[in-house]
């Protein structure tokens, strides 16, 4: 009876430390994604606001670098940027890492400026991992894993890029071929304490 409660209490607080997943349809096929809501708490929040508004359907991966990541989540399939939110707070030094299946937020120079791109990184980067809290040192912040559908992803990654346009201006590595998010969803909401 004791190993039946303890099971139980653990069940019960591993409920309450359930992590909410998204998931990303793309053209090349389905995404699923873990969010890392206790080491990333502010960019999850960030993220789940712009997959609640539908931000992202109809976006497109616009910058894909084979050896390096996959990018999307700012420009529409007429290559014209959405408008954002706000920039947030980087949360780079929360020890998590840009490895292989990682998401992480893209920003400019400016550390604090991400506000709806993301990357997936397709191989492991730690040159982009948090080492000081300097404009040079401050990283991308890695805010969830890939779950299921990195052979999508390798698939995306394995896109032929050209020097294309966006917004009317000449940008590298942008797929030949549309790569778009259909739809982006939250499949499992955070769990409520």
């Amino acid at each position: 009876m004791r190993w039946l409660l303890l099971l139980s209490s653990l069940l019960s607080v591993s409920a309450f430390a359930a992590n909410p997943v998204v998931k990303i349809e793309t053209s090349e096929g389905n995404i699923v994604i873990e969010l890392n809501q206790d080491k990333a708490p502010n960019t999850v929040a960030n993220f789940l606001g712009y997959v609640e508004d539908g931000f992202y359907d109809g976006t497109i991966f616009h910058r894909v670098i084979s050896n390096f990541m996959v990018q999307g989540g700012g420009f529409d399939t007429h290559h014209k940027k959405k408008d954002t939110k706000a920039p947030i707070k980087n949360e780079a030094d929360n020890g998590l890492s840009n490895v292989r299946g990682s998401i992480a937020m893209a920003r400019t120079g400016d550390p604090h400026s991400a506000t709806a791109q993301f990357f997936i990184n397709v191989v492991d980067n730690r040159m982009l991992d948090h080492t000081s809290p300097t404009t040079q040192g401050w990283g991308y912040v890695v805010f969830g894993k890939v779950i299921e559908g990195m052979d999508v992803v390798d698939k995306i990654r394995g896109a032929t890029t050209n020097t294309g346009s966006l917004m009317g201006y000449p940008a590298r590595d942008v797929p030949v071929k549309d790569i778009v998010m259909t739809k982006v969803t939250v499949v499992k909401p955070a769990a409520k304490p």
